[in-house]
């Protein structure tokens, strides 16, 4: 336990530090680039460090997330995909043999639903 509690306080500082420069890496960074393109293409003024980093902050809320349990793009999409993928093994544990084998056919067919006329769309299930 002692160890761990070492390995802590040797690791705290560090994390601190290392937060600290990537704000100043990333404020920099923006108040550069800012600096550099906007005044030139747009005529804005340019702008502090200070200024940099606060819309660095303002675009993070805006666009990026500020940790905690939020749903991005991707779990939503998982959450999709495991659901379309339950209801379609419930719909296939249902279906007969002939029924599978038009569903099979329907698929290597490539229509997937998509440009199949009237009468295609009536003998699917």
């Amino acid at each position: 336990m002692m160890g761990r509690r070492r390995k802590l306080l040797f690791i705290a500082p560090l994390a601190i530090v290392g937060i600290a420069a990537l704000c100043f890496i990333g404020g920099e960074t923006v108040m550069r680039l800012w600096n550099w393109i906007t005044p030139a293409l747009f005529g804005f003024h340019e702008i502090t460090f200070w200024q940099a980093f606060g819309l660095l902050a303002l675009c993070r809320i805006l666009f990026g997330r500020l940790g905690g349990p939020r749903f991005s793009r991707s779990s939503i999409r998982h959450r999709i995909e495991e659901r379309v993928a339950e209801r379609m093994g419930q719909r296939w544990d249902t279906m007969t043999p002939e029924e599978r084998e038009r569903f099979r056919q329907g698929i290597r067919g490539g229509r997937c639903g998509f440009g199949a006329t009237a009468g295609d769309a009536a003998k699917l299930p």
